[in-house]
């Protein structure tokens, strides 16, 4: 099945020898055993080439690679597509910026989405300009369109999401960006939990904090915490709509301390705003009572 007039173009080979090396980082990295793990690349307007099923990510070959449709047929490749593409595809449908989708099992992530377990913002300098809140997709069994539907409360607002009690899945406009963020979470996972056997992670301050978020707005990077009335900067709200139409609530805190409360990061008109004094001497008074008890 090799008939597809994409299929076998310069650019598809190209694409297809990207494949097999992002899934060789993947597997030398440890993020996917065995046959763990998927990659996908839009080529076409509805064509997109995929990694097969029942296949060792470290070991695929360009001629391993296969195409589906949008809606999941496979139209060329000799071996029987991965059987998670649909959550690729969905991804894609969603998101039309998105032409490479990774998806695989990070162990440091993995076991955040194994405890779902909030990822704590405030605290390192890249993961708020590269990254920002990371959203944990409720958990459905893998491979139907219930399982890729599980995602898309989420997708307006980042490229990276947790699969609740399963890995990761991250996004973007080629297969080398997509796969740093599977490599730039993991990392900060790892160094999360690192840090709680040390005795526990510090917050970054309110003004260190702003002061990131204004340098992500310089270097033309979105954030939910830029369009959002009142966003908590480290609070983890701004996928709260998300988790309500998703019927889950949203992930807590249980090994780290709760993130300081930084709130009225306005932007009514697209532009941060400034504090409401009122609010400010609220919120710094509910603080001063919290600690008195």
């Amino acid at each position: 099945m090799n008939f597809h007039p994409l299929f076998n173009t310069a650019e598809a080979k190209d694409i297809k020898d990207w494949i097999v090396e992002i899934g060789r980082r993947v597997y030398n990295k440890g993020f996917a055993a065995a046959n763990d793990g998927n990659i996908s690349y839009r080529i076409g307007e509805n064509e997109v080439l995929c990694s097969p099923t029942m296949i060792c990510k470290g070991f695929m070959t360009p001629e391993d690679i296969c195409m589906v449709d949008l809606d999941g047929k496979q139209l060329a490749g000799t071996k029987k597509r991965t059987s998670e593409v649909l959550l690729h595809l969905t991804i894609m449908k969603h998101r039309p910026d998105v032409k490479a989708v990774v998806h695989c099992h990070p162990p440091h992530a993995t076991a955040f989405a194994v405890t779902r377990e909030a990822i704590p913002q405030c605290v390192l300098p890249e993961i708020e300009v590269f990254m920002g809140e990371v959203p944990l997709a409720p958990y459905e069994t893998p491979g139907g369109q219930e399982f890729a539907d599980t995602v898309v409360p989420f997708l307006k607002a980042t490229n990276t999401i947790i699969l609740t009690n399963h890995g990761t899945v991250s996004f973007g406009k080629t297969l080398e960006e997509a796969y740093w963020k599977t490599e730039i979470l993991d990392a900060y996972c790892r160094i999360l939990i690192l840090s709680k056997q040390l005795g526990g992670i510090t917050y970054l301050d309110e003004q260190k904090s702003r002061e990131l978020l204004d340098l992500k707005q310089k270097l033309g990077f979105d954030d939910p915490r830029f369009h959002l009335e009142n966003c908590d900067l480290c609070g983890n709200t701004a996928f709260r709509d998300g988790y309500a139409e998703a019927c889950v609530p949203a992930p807590k805190s249980e090994a780290f301390a709760p993130p300081p409360s930084y709130a009225g990061y306005l932007q009514p008109t697209g532009s941060r705003g400034q504090t409401d004094p009122e609010e400010l001497v609220r919120a710094i008074t509910d603080q001063v009572m919290a600690a008195m008890k």
